[in-house]
């Protein structure tokens, strides 16, 4: 196993988004993502209730199903709450210029090649939000977040790129099917392709200031 020599600031501040730069030609060993997972199940849960699930997809077959699925979601029009943007939405998504740009190219490029990603992760969580208090939302979401996230920065030391992505969650049932999922016992929390990257070179994002979002005491 190689690790990049990152501080763990540089690992926090360079983990990026991956779409453009995923190697689509260079098999992932099952052994570098059974790392990746050893590391996620390490994250903080409350209650110590490790209810998370990881559904790696590698073989070819299912990946082009998985991936029929996740393209039919990202056709399916969001409601007009969900899609809806505000202007400050809007000032802040494009606060780098030509960083939109790029993130269409990298959707893009997702929805032309995701079947050709050598591994799609689907992490998921026991027990279904539909109906749950804020209590219980966020109890599930800060237990399922956390794991992923890790997920993502160990892929990232590794010289792995990672990509959260919900289209599968559009057509969720589908998706479930595709997995051999229980749906009604199991609620999938997003989509990763995981590749490696094409060099390993990135950057810090541009950002809004942090003056904007960082509140003392009181909003």
């Amino acid at each position: 196993m190689t690790v990049l020599d990152l501080t763990t600031d540089e690992l926090l501040s360079t983990t990026r988004m991956v779409r453009l730069r995923l190697d689509l030609e260079r098999p992932v060993a099952r052994e570098l993502l059974r790392e990746c997972v050893d590391l996620a199940v390490q994250a903080p849960t409350g209650r110590n209730r490790q209810r998370w699930h990881f559904v790696i997809v590698t073989d070819p077959g299912r990946r082009r199903e998985l991936a029929d699925v996740w393209r039919a979601g990202m056709n399916t029009p969001l409601d007009a709450a969900t899609a809806a943007l505000s202007e400050d939405d809007r000032r802040r998504m494009h606060a780098n210029g030509a960083a939109m740009d790029r993130t269409w190219a990298g959707l893009d490029r997702l929805y032309r090649h995701l079947h050709e990603v050598p591994a799609l992760v689907v992490p998921c969580i026991e027990g279904r939000t539909e109906g749950a208090s804020i209590v219980g939302q966020a109890n599930t979401w800060g237990s399922i977040l956390p794991a992923v996230w890790s997920f993502m920065l160990a892929a990232r030391s590794r010289g792995l790129g990672t990509c959260w992505t919900g289209g599968n969650l559009r057509r969720e049932r589908e998706a479930a099917e595709v997995l051999g999922l229980p749906y009604a016992q199991v609620m999938q929390a997003a989509l990763i392709p995981v590749a490696h990257t094409i060099g390993t070179d990135f950057r810090p994002a541009r950002r809004i200031p942090t003056s904007e979002v960082l509140h003392w005491d009181a909003w």
